[in-house]
């Protein structure tokens, strides 16, 4: 098996988290030695003209990442990109700026679907980040709004976003789904 092309695949399916050198010995099954020379041997091909990525080290943690010299053109790619924004996204938006800090199991909780997917792309587009982790089980993070967010819907702080109006419910009939059976005391 071509280590290589493995070490590779594993970079590019870490992206931005990266990757320790522990887990690369522990996934290849390799030595730190070893581990060592495949990363060299990779750096080494993507220092080549003809290739746009590179291999850095980050944080304690190797992750592929592109070449600075061709910097403008990633710019001019997120400059034409024309963003536009689903109904989940900008469910999952609101949901975070009318009840910010709030956490991904809060939103799915309101929303009464995952929003785990969501949430990624809307930390990728810096529309919201976390701020910090919540004092519940298992400490999750806690999300908030950025200031692209407000840039993007034209807004100078949350203040400004529409009061949210909620259906006054007092003239629904409530209806218990599961009624309890009378006992029948005759057939016992």
């Amino acid at each position: 098996m071509n280590l290589v092309g493995v070490l590779e695949g594993i970079l590019f399916v870490v992206g931005d988290d990266g990757i320790s050198m522990e887990n690369i010995c522990k996934t290849l099954e390799v030595d730190e030695a070893k581990a060592k020379e495949l990363l060299l041997y990779l750096k080494k091909t993507y220092e080549s003209e003809e290739r746009g990525l590179k291999i850095s080290f980050l944080g304690d943690v190797f992750k592929l990442t592109t070449k600075k010299e061709h910097k403008e053109y990633y710019q001019k790619l997120i400059e034409n990109k024309e963003e536009v924004l689903s109904q989940a996204q900008l469910e999952v938006l609101a949901i975070i700026a009318y009840n910010e800090p709030i956490t991904r199991i809060e939103i799915d909780e309101i929303r009464g679907i995952s929003s785990s997917h969501i949430i990624k792309k809307l930390l990728s587009k810096d529309l919201i980040k976390v701020v910090g982790k919540s004092t519940l089980p298992g400490k999750p993070n806690l999300y908030r709004t950025t200031r692209e967010f407000l840039d993007c819907f034209g807004l100078a702080t949350l203040n400004d976003l529409p009061d949210l109006i909620l259906e006054n419910n007092d003239d629904i009939e409530t209806k218990d789904l599961f009624p309890k059976k009378e006992i029948n005391e005759e057939k016992i």
